[in-house]
């Protein structure tokens, strides 16, 4: 039984010219590369062929080599269909196969087990993405929208605004005589009563509820099976399944899942997720609060929902043919499905928290001293003039400035604002939703701002603000302008 294995004929007849080249090297005493290798000129061939890094290095020596090898390669690339070395892999695995049903028989007929069926529909598109549609219901917003950014977040809040603010408001105004030092510690924009109320009373339900799904569906098993059924589809804007769990992840909190892009293979990879992240991902305060904004008005849900996945799909697909370089290739063990194991999820779910604060709660102290500072040399107060034009533009009122501007230190304080002015009835249906979509794209709030800076590097980072903020507001100018065409009253 011959164990040679059976290529392609261009990759055969590229074999045969290599194994032919590297002969009448060696009988001349010019080779070098079958001088350092005990391998066969076949299997040297094939290492060529594949573009083996020590191969070339030493083929860099010769430059006269080195470029008949690459025209060589170029002429069978040509030929083939696929990637020389995907061709190279699927003989391979044809050939294993074969030995395989040739040496192995089986005792009985295979069956299909629960697990195995379980498996199947969460891969196949057509049952994989109403489960999918099924978990992010229940697991994210009704478990980690409702209950974690709508009851703890409620009751925390209400305890550092009942019990903690006042006592800290109470001491730095007994003890510091200056005004402006009090506004640092304390007050509306204080390190305590903002910075750290804000990451422990608001952040923190939130992104512990989402980490303990995230973990939930981590030791189940799932998260694998979704990043495989979706991509074909995350292909189609320049990454790869494996950017599957960045992108959920951020649906909880979009500095924490910029880090995460950390784990996508190449830069180019890496550069989109942060872009797409940046720009059309709502963290689970943001969205949370906006869900319950525009809850009353279907309408309104239906087309903030469709404009942000739209601009999600349309902004990854241009990034992927403009931004230079290539995307990894996706290879991914699949785990079996299995029962969580409730010490595996806490384990996690506190490793990911500690992890949570040591990295992020410095970020919103740092948030508060800039607010701080902002509002004690009146920096502040010129950018909302600034920014109210805009708003004006768009159809809202004037009024509607501050919140874009305090959204970028505080996601959910912006949402909350628009609540307000909603209650107090100075929005319409139409300004609501013209203000919940430019808030989303609006600029990442500035924590996230700072780990793009540390992750990307600042020139990128600035490249992508310049982007984002005249497109969040001429998206918003759109919007409002096709709704008074169409005399849609949301």
């Amino acid at each position: 039984m011959s164990s040679q294995i059976t290529y392609p004929q261009p990759i055969e007849q590229a074999i045969a010219e290599l194994e032919s080249w590297l002969e009448n090297l060696a009988a001349l005493g010019q080779s070098s590369v079958l001088g350092q290798y005990t391998l066969s000129p076949r299997s040297l061939a094939l290492l060529l062929l594949q573009k083996d890094p020590d191969l070339w290095s030493i083929l860099k020596q010769d430059r006269k080599q080195q470029q008949e090898i690459e025209i060589l390669l170029t002429v069978t690339q040509n030929k083939l269909k696929y990637p020389i070395d995907l061709a190279i892999a699927e003989a391979r695995q044809k050939q294993a196969h074969s030995l395989e049903a040739r040496t192995i028989q089986a005792t009985k007929p295979a069956q299909n087990s629960f697990k195995e069926t379980l498996h199947r529909l969460t891969i196949n598109p057509l049952t994989g993405f109403p489960i999918l549609v099924i978990i992010l219901y229940f697991g994210i917003y009704k478990f980690v929208g409702e209950f974690g950014a709508g009851e703890l977040v409620d009751r925390i809040e209400g305890f550092f605004e009942g019990q903690i603010n006042p006592v800290v408001n109470q001491i730095v105004a007994q003890i510091i005589p200056w005004q402006s030092i009090q506004d640092l510690i304390g007050n509306d924009y204080g390190i305590i009563t903002l910075g750290i109320r804000y990451a422990t009373a608001i952040v923190l339900p939130i992104v512990a509820t989402y980490f303990l799904m995230f973990s939930l569906l981590e030791d189940s098993g799932y998260l694998p099976r979704m990043s495989l059924m979706l991509d074909r589809l995350f292909k189609s804007i320049g990454l790869s399944g494996r950017a599957v769990i960045p992108m959920v992840l951020g649906l909880g909190c979009d500095t924490m899942a910029t880090m995460v892009t950390r784990t996508l293979e190449t830069k180019r990879e890496r550069l989109i997720a942060t872009f797409l992240l940046a720009i059309a991902i709502p963290c689970a305060a943001q969205w949370g609060v906006i869900l319950g904004l525009l809850a009353q008005k279907p309408a309104a849900l239906m087309v903030w929902g469709s404009l942000v996945v739209a601009i999600f799909l349309v902004i990854g697909f241009l990034s992927a043919k403009l931004f230079p370089g290539k995307s990894g290739a996706f290879y991914l063990e699949i785990p079996p499905l299995r029962l969580p194991k409730l010490r595996n999820i806490l384990t996690k779910t506190w490793i990911r928290m500690k992890w949570y604060f040591w990295e992020i709660l410095p970020l919103f102290i740092w948030a508060s001293v800039f607010i701080w500072l902002g509002k004690l040399t009146g920096i502040f107060d010129l950018i909302v003039r600034a920014i109210e034009p805009f708003t004006v533009a768009m159809g809202m009122p004037a009024a509607t400035a501050p919140v874009f501007l305090y959204g970028f230190f505080r996601r959910d304080y912006g949402a909350a604002g628009l609540f307000d002015m909603q209650q107090q009835g100075s929005l319409t249906g139409n300004q609501l939703v013209v203000a919940a979509i430019v808030l989303t794209l609006f600029l990442p709030c500035i924590a996230q701002l700072q780990i793009m800076i540390k992750e990307r590097g600042l020139k990128t980072t600035t490249a992508m603000i310049a982007f984002i903020i005249p497109f969040a507001f001429g998206m918003g100018y759109c919007v409002n302008l096709g709704l008074n065409i169409l005399g849609v009253s949301l």
